[in-house]
C-alpha cells in the first residue's frame, strides 16, 4: 500500500470517489443540505492536496477527504456545536473570501468493502496527517460519526462516547481507532449534521411512513428523526464526537 494525494494523482479523482461506501450506509444523510458546499468535484479542485488514497498497485481502495479552513477567524469557536455542517460553510466560505485556511477537518474516511479489516483506516489517518503537514496547516479536527451509535439512539452521544474498555481505549470502534492512531477526543458536536425534509422524502430514503408526530428510530441514524405531521415535516440532528490529531512538524 502507498498514499497519494489527488494534488500528485489528478488522474485517479474519479477512482477515489468511486470507492463505494457499504450497502448499509443511510441514504438519508444525501438530504444534508451543507455538504452540497464540498461535493466531491469541488473539494477535488480545491483542496486535491488534502485529499488522499491509499492505493494497492494502482487500485484506490480507502481514501480521506479533507477540506481546509481559517481557524483563526471572527472568533470562531475551536470546537463548534455545528460540527461538519459548520466547518463545511467555513471552508465554503473562507473559499470564496481568499481567506488563507490554518486548519484541516475531515469529511470522510471510506475504505472499500472489499478491503475491512485490514486495518486500512488507521494508515488513511497517517496519510491524513502527512497531507496536513505538508501544506503547511496547524492542526486536523475530525467531527467523527460513530456508525455503532444508531445501535442505541436513544442514548446522549455525550454518554455514549465516553464509554471505555477495561484498557481505558473508548469501547465504540471507530473512536478507538482514532485514539489509538493519537486522536484526542475533545468534546460533542450536538448539531454535527441536519437533514430536514418533506416526509415524502423521508419516506422514499427509508421505506417508513411517518406518518405521525414524534420521534421516530430510523435505521442507521444516531439519533431519533423528529416528525411534525401536520406540517409535512422531519428535521434529523446528528450528533458528532470533536476529535483532534496532532500534526507532524516539518
Amino acid at each position: 500500500m502507498r498514499a497519494v494525494t489527488l494534488a500528485s494523482r489528478p488522474d485517479l479523482a474519479e477512482a477515489v470517489y468511486a470507492i463505494p461506501y457499504p450497502a448499509d450506509s443511510p441514504r438519508f444523510m444525501r438530504g444534508d443540505l451543507a455538504s452540497l458546499l464540498v461535493r466531491g468535484r469541488r473539494v477535488a479542485e480545491r483542496w486535491p492536496h488534502l485529499v488522499v488514497a491509499l492505493l494497492d498497485g494502482e487500485r484506490p481502495v480507502a481514501r480521506g477527504i479533507m477540506v481546509g479552513f481559517t481557524a483563526a477567524r471572527d472568533a470562531r469557536p475551536r470546537f463548534p456545536d455545528g460540527g461538519w455542517d459548520e466547518v463545511a460553510v467555513w471552508a465554503a466560505e473562507d473559499a470564496m473570501d481568499g481567506s488563507e485556511p490554518d486548519t484541516a477537518c475531515a469529511l470522510e474516511i471510506a475504505v472499500h468493502p472489499e478491503c475491512h479489516g485490514r486495518g486500512l483506516s488507521g494508515e488513511v489517518l497517517a496519510a491524513m496527517r502527512s497531507a496536513v503537514a505538508a501544506a503547511g496547516l496547524t492542526s486536523l479536527l475530525v467531527p467523527l460519526r460513530p456508525p455503532d451509535k444508531a445501535a442505541e439512539p436513544g442514548t446522549p452521544m455525550d454518554v455514549y462516547a465516553a464509554r471505555t474498555r477495561a484498557d481505558g481505549l473508548p469501547a465504540d470502534r471507530w473512536l478507538r481507532t482514532h485514539v489509538r492512531a493519537g486522536g484526542r477526543v475533545e468534546g460533542i458536536a450536538w448539531c454535527s449534521s441536519t437533514v430536514q425534509a418533506t416526509l415524502a422524502r423521508w419516506r422514499a430514503w427509508t421505506g417508513l411512513p411517518f406518518d405521525r408526530d414524534g420521534p421516530v428510530v430510523v435505521p442507521g441514524a444516531l439519533a431519533p428523526v423528529h416528525v411534525a405531521a401536520s406540517q409535512n415535516v422531519a428535521v434529523y440532528v446528528e450528533p458528532n464526537v470533536w476529535v483532534s490529531h496532532a500534526v507532524p512538524t516539518r
